[in-house]
């Protein structure tokens, strides 16, 4: 069980950003690597009826209200539900993978998810809090190799973003290899990012495929 509380971060100036679902969604790319032209990705359709802001995902039923960014690259990622649980699959390097629920804005809210890494490669696994296209976001992400960091993320422009550490390769004994099933906690009290979307990220490294299931997501008060 890992437990994050975010800490206050200084953010650069705001510049123009897309809306928060564009029709040729915006990806960042990592360092040292070709820009990559935007596509249309697969998202999630939202459901007529209204959806509830606080809730417990056993992702067994459907996915309405949930959006699908990617970042880094424009393959299409392996996405769906099986078994009861969420299933993201990277088979490119260097891409962020993020799913977003869209209906809601929280400000203070605890998010808590337990996955299970099944890919026997180096990746990533984390939580999303306080998503704005405008002003960005922070993220939590839990590597294989037993570090983790907090970021800051924010679009430069349609394609790169800019990610800035509050935290960078701190270790902890609690994070788990892969085949593991484990559980992050998210809670966000205070940042300078007012609110914004909550939503799950899996990166992958230079090794793929990156394989995750979640089996659960809980969103609530803090």
């Amino acid at each position: 069980m890992l437990l994050v509380a975010c800490q206050t971060a200084t953010l650069p100036p705001t510049p123009t950003a897309a809306s928060l679902f564009p029709t040729d969604t915006p990806r960042p790319v990592p360092p040292e690597t070709s820009t990559p032209q935007p596509a249309p990705m697969p998202t999630l359709e939202p459901s007529p009826t209204a959806l509830p802001r606080f809730f417990v995902n056993e992702f067994d039923a459907s996915l309405a209200g949930w959006v699908i960014l990617q970042a880094g690259n424009d393959s299409v990622p392996n996405i769906k539900t099986e078994d009861g649980t969420l299933f993201l699959q990277i088979d490119s390097p260097f891409t962020w993978l993020y799913t977003l629920y869209g209906p809601e804005e929280y400000a203070d809210v605890r998010i808590d998810a337990q996955f299970t890494n099944r890919a026997n490669v180096p990746a990533a696994v984390g939580l999303v809090c306080r998503y704005s296209d405008e002003q960005g976001w922070f993220e939590f992400n839990a590597s294989t190799d037993g570090t983790y960091n907090i970021l800051y993320g924010k679009w430069l422009s349609l394609g790169i973003a800019e990610y800035l550490p509050v935290v960078n390769d701190a270790s902890s004994k609690a994070i788990q290899p892969s085949d593991a099933t484990q559980t992050l906690r998210l809670l966000v009290e205070r940042f300078k990012l007012e609110e914004g979307k909550i939503g799950l990220t899996v990166s992958s490294f230079q090794n793929v495929p990156v394989a995750v299931s979640f089996d659960w997501a809980k969103v609530g008060e803090p």
